[in-house]
Order: structure tokens, then C-alpha cells, then sequence
């Protein structure tokens, strides 16, 4: 028996496979380059050093695209990446859904109804959502026997105060037009503090964590006693910190300025503040957050202006929280480029011991070079520093176990077979 899980995007999709009952990941993947008019890749990454990338056909849409790989699943017996079959037979599907608006507090069953109401929130999030639904709609065609499940990025956002997502902004705003903080990469930093909570041996209703998730896009969630009371990313993912493509927080005049000056229109300037910002718009031409890495360790000026702009931004963010918390018990970085991260993580928490941050520069050096936990600060330090890989998809599977059952509850208030996995209980 094996669960499905699928993160469906504009142009591409991630896939896991996970067994059922004891949650070991059976095959995993990324196909890329969905109606582009060529071939299309599919990346397949199970346990590193294990990593193969091969040409697929012409990928016309997201129907064809997971067509072609429950195909290839059912027909080879195994993923891509092992050397012998594996036997499974997929019992449910597990969807990520980018924004799940002031309905959804956690994971459901998709009926029409639900599908409905992800339709609707595309005016929030066109740009994700829509893809999501359109994934959810081919794999339902295509397994339309199974039990199809939503999992919301913003769902474990859902426990912020009105103080913190309601926006100084006229107040008809928010009643008319739902704009107000909803917070992302939800899974992940429920991952991550569920999984700190374990490796500290403390109960998480009695931890004060702020997470960091470092892929593409980069957000930090204040987390209090296993719930979120903040997160840096708000309405859009556009907002706080800055990341790769995006500009993150800025100040709102310049929107205007440039739409009169340059005769912009409103969906040009998102796209520049979603697309071409971030370390992108500093660097120039790049091929992402790795290559303006790479860059910058080689010393080239715009990138490493563009790192320390990232690590300023970061620093304040990390002050920030600590502020609302009034204390921490740990910061969880998760991996993001690996090794790459070294020296980001220790220009940032560089001028942070004051608040008892403490990096160990020896363990910090080998943090990101194994797929394990790592705890990276010094013994001298008061708050606990970690770097742990992130893995949504463990989350996405097991809420749809759940949801199955019967027993799914709110992301905070449920529990989670993935942290008593890392103490061996």
C-alpha cells in the first residue's frame, strides 16, 4: 500500500511515494519543463548520491505530465532511481495547495465542494493555486477511484493573532477583500519544529522556535508552543525577507513610483517584484540562489553585495522574532544549497550573541554535507542552533493517512509519526 503525494506547479511537479504504514519513501521525482513545446526532465532524487535526470517526451499539461509518470511507475515496478522493483499499490493521493484562504485550517478530503473553494481562492494566488487545482483535476481523472486529499500551506499559519495578520491598512480591506497575512511554506515549518522539539527532548507545547525555511523562496515563522504566531512571508509570498526572485518587503511607494515613471502597468511591476528582484535583480543574469552562492564565495561584488543584503535582512528578521517570543528555545535552518550555506549562516548570526546565539564554527563547516539533523551551536550558546533537512512531502503523506482515517486534526493540535522517527521510539 502506498500513498501519492504531488506539489503541482505552472511548469513542473514534484512527486513522493510513500509506503503506507511505516512511511519510508519508496521513489521520489521532479518533472520540469511542462508546456514549454519540448522534451521535457524528469529528475529523480531518492537517497544522495543517488541523483538521475533523464529526457521524457513532450509534455503538453500537468494531465499528461502525471499520466506519464504513474505510467512509468506501473509499468517498470520500480522508480527510476532504483536498481530493483519495488510492488506497490497506490490507496490515496495527497495534494499540495499553496493558499487555502480563511477556509481551510487543515487537510480535507476534495470533493466538489472543496475544488470549488480552491477555485475561488485563485484571485488570492493565480499564480499557484491554479496550477495546484489543475493537478488535482488531472489526477483525479486519472485515478478517480482513490481518495483525493488537500494539504494548505496556509493552514498551520491559521493560529497567528489579529495582531499579527491583520495589516494597518483601512480595515473594509480585510472584511471585503480578505487582505491579510496568511504566512507559507506552512509543512515545512511544521516539520522542522516538530522535528527540533524531538531532537531537544522537549514537549512542543512548551517551545519557543523560529524556523527557517531556505529553497527558492525563504520565510521564518515564530513558533509558540507548537503554534505560529508570525511569519514572515503575508498576503503573497512576495512579502518579508528578501529571496532569490523576490524583493521580499519594500517600501509600497515604490510600486507607484515606478508604474507613473516607467508607464509600468500594475502586472508588469508584480512580476518584477516576483520574478526579476531579489538576489536575481542584484546579481543580474543567474541561474539562482546556488550561483549567487557560488559567485559570491569566488568574490564577485553584486553577489556578495547581494549576500550580505540577504544576511542583513535575515539578522533583523531573526531580532524580530526573538522580540515577539521574548525568547527562544531554538533557530532550525533547513538545509536549502547544503554547503553552499556555511558562510550565509555565519554572516548572519555574526553580532547575534548578545541574545545568547552562539554559532559553533566547526560544526557550522560540516552542517549541510550529510542528509542528518545537525545541531551547530556552540555549548556556551542559550538557544539551540540547527540545521535540518526539510521534507513536506512526509507531511503531506501522513496528513492524508489521517484524513483517510478520520483523524485528522488542525496542524498543531496533531500528531506526527516523523518526529518519534528520529528518536527511535
Amino acid at each position: 500500500m502506498a500513498i501519492l503525494t504531488l506539489s503541482c506547479r505552472q511548469n513542473s511537479f514534484e512527486y513522493s511515494l510513500f509506503d503506507s504504514e511505516h512511511f519510508s519513501l519508496l521513489a521520489c521525482g521532479t518533472v520540469i519543463g511542462i508546456g514549454r513545446g519540448r522534451h521535457a526532465e524528469l529528475i529523480c532524487d531518492h537517497i544522495q548520491p543517488q541523483h538521475q535526470m533523464e529526457t521524457v517526451p513532450i509534455l503538453n499539461d500537468l494531465h499528461s505530465a502525471i499520466k506519464y509518470v504513474l505510467t512509468l511507475l506501473d509499468s517498470s515496478g520500480r522508480d527510476c532511481c532504483f536498481s530493483t522493483p519495488v510492488a506497490w499499490t497506490i490507496t490515496a493521493v495527497g495534494h499540495r495547495v499553496v493558499h487555502g484562504g480563511e477556509l481551510f485550517r487543515q487537510s480535507v478530503v476534495i470533493d466538489d465542494q472543496v475544488l470549488k473553494k480552491i477555485r475561488q481562492l485563485e484571485r488570492l494566488a493565480a499564480k499557484y493555486n491554479r496550477p495546484n487545482r489543475e493537478g488535482i483535476e488531472a489526477a483525479m481523472a486519472l485515478l478517480p477511484s482513490l481518495v483525493h486529499v488537500a494539504i494548505f500551506d496556509t493552514a498551520f499559519h491559521q493560529t497567528m493573532p489579529s495582531s499579527a495578520y491583520i495589516y494597518p491598512l483601512p480595515y473594509e480591506w480585510y472584511e471585503k477583500h480578505a487582505v491579510r497575512r496568511y504566512g507559507f511554506h506552512g509543512s515545512s515549518h511544521l516539520y522542522l519544529s516538530r522535528c527540533v522539539a524531538t531532537l531537544m527532548e522537549k514537549p512542543i507545547d512548551q517551545c519557543r522556535l523560529i524556523t527557517i525555511h531556505m529553497e527558492l523562496g525563504i520565510s521564518l515563522c515564530a513558533i509558540a508552543d507548537g503554534r505560529s504566531v508570525d511569519c514572515s512571508m503575508g498576503f503573497t509570498p512576495v512579502d518579508g525577507t528578501m529571496q532569490t526572485r523576490r524583493s521580499g518587503t519594500v517600501d509600497p511607494g515604490i510600486p507607484g513610483f515606478i508604474m507613473d515613471w516607467q508607464e509600468l502597468s500594475a502586472q508588469q511591476v508584480e512580476e518584477v517584484l516576483n520574478e526579476k528582484s531579489g538576489l536575481v535583480g542584484i546579481v543580474g543574469s543567474c541561474g539562482g540562489r546556488r550561483d549567487v552562492l557560488e559567485k559570491s564565495l569566488a568574490g564577485e561584488s553584486r553577489a556578495k553585495l547581494a549576500i550580505m543584503m540577504e544576511s542583513y535582512g535575515l539578522k533583523k528578521s531573526i531580532g524580530s522574532y526573538l522580540a515577539a517570543l521574548g525568547g527562544c528555545d531554538a533557530l532550525v535552518f533547513s538545509t536549502g544549497q547544503g554547503e553552499l550555506e556555511v558562510e550565509t549562516r555565519r554572516e548572519f548570526l555574526s553580532g547575534l550573541e548578545c541574545f545568547g546565539v552562539v554559532l559553533d564554527q566547526q560544526r557550522n563547516s560540516k552542517a549541510g554535507l550529510s542528509d542528518v539533523p545537525q545541531l551547530i551551536s556552540h555549548d556556551d550558546s542559550s538557544i539551540q542552533i540547527w540545521v535540518i533537512p526539510t521534507h513536506e512531502a512526509r507531511v503531506y503523506a501522513e496528513d492524508t493517512v489521517l484524513v483517510c482515517a478520520g483523524h485528522c486534526q488542525e496542524p498543531w493540535q496533531q500528531e506526527y509519526r516523523f518526529s518519534s522517527t528520529l528518536s527511535g521510539k
